[in-house]
């Protein structure tokens, strides 16, 4: 692996993603490869724009020419897929462009995949197993996603494993658990309590708050997918998490305390249509692999915090125009 194709390396992680390679290995060239929809943002990779083994491609994940070429052109001979609609609100109100870019999309990297003989890794998530009462979501459990958002994924997660089979695609999946961090567009729930509280605005709690997920810091999980891609064994998946289970409304009062706040701000609104209620994920898989996070809950969360109270440059712009009319939708009319 020299020539890596990241697609929607301009979003949150991907971009994470992209700096950890560039900065840990001096050999390998990045391409990335982003349709930049809301959520893909060339200042995600600012810092590194000028670097010399990096390179930048518009592009959609559906259209197999386009991709082609650019594998072509640089060379590529590992994908790692980041691409994808993922939040889970948006699925709700149109899941369109979900299946679309999720499967479809994926499909599209895979055939390529195939022509070329290339090493492919996917970037999944845990709500491809649905609400877990109790225990742990191992990786051979059933899919059972309650989303449009995560059926999109659990989708790609079976073509990937279709292909491995049928045509002996060299690819992995790692799902994840929530990631927080660095350039996490602020229509996800930390950034988005985070800013509101910084303006002094409610922090919008769904239902009882009592939902629980296990909050991960992004580097964390972008040295997980690089262990895997280089030790994991091909055709397999791996669950990326902490193992360390948080409330939201835990996560919630844990953001107005760090930034000073009352917990006043915290506002319920209605709870979200099919809402999971906890994602819990066994890692042992991964673990064995000689994986585990250097920050638990609250060390990732106070980064987080401290990242978008120094850098209010990147989010304040992109809380506007289609933002707030998303936000008004999505909140004001559903108290």
């Amino acid at each position: 692996m020299n020539n890596f194709l990241i697609t929607g390396g301009a979003g949150f992680i991907g971009s994470n993603f992209v700096r950890y390679l560039l900065n840990k290995y001096a050999n390998y060239r990045v391409v990335v490869y982003d349709k930049l929809t809301y959520a893909g943002n060339l200042d995600n990779l600012r810092d590194v724009a000028t670097h010399p083994r990096y390179a930048f491609l518009r592009g959609d994940i559906c259209d197999a020419r386009a991709v082609e070429d650019a594998l072509r052109t640089h060379h590529i001979d590992t994908i790692v897929n980041f691409a994808a609609e993922t939040h889970v609100d948006r699925s709700i109100m149109d899941a369109d462009a979900f299946i679309k870019t999720d499967v479809y999309g994926t499909y599209v990297l895979l055939e390529a995949a195939k022509k070329f003989g290339l090493r492919y890794h996917h970037v999944g998530t845990d709500e491809v197993y649905g609400w877990v009462e109790q225990g742990r979501s191992r990786e051979d459990d059933r899919l059972l996603p309650r989303s449009p958002y995560a059926a999109s994924k659990a989708g790609a997660d079976l073509l990937i494993h279709a292909y491995v089979i049928t045509h002996k695609v060299a690819a992995t999946i790692t799902r994840g658990a929530n990631n927080i961090g660095p350039y996490q567009y602020p229509e996800k729930v930390v950034p988005l309590f985070v800013t509101n509280a910084l303006d002094n605005l409610p922090l919008p709690l769904y239902g009882d708050g009592k939902q629980v997920r296990d909050y991960q810091f992004v580097l964390d999980h972008c040295e997980a997918i690089d262990l895997v891609l280089h030790h994991g064994a091909l055709g397999e998946i791996y669950n990326v998490g902490t193992g360390e289970e948080t409330e939201n409304i835990v996560m919630a009062r844990m953001i107005l305390k760090l930034l000073n706040k009352p917990e006043s701000l915290i506002q319920p609104v209605a709870d979200r249509p099919g809402h999971d209620r906890r994602y819990a994920l066994d890692v042992t898989k991964l673990r064995a692999l000689g994986w585990q996070p250097s920050h638990n809950f609250e060390q990732a969360l106070r980064k987080t915090v401290q990242w978008y109270v120094e850098n209010e440059w990147w989010w304040r712009k992109l809380k506007s125009g289609e933002y707030l009319e998303y936000y008004r939708k999505q909140y004001i009319e559903r108290k």
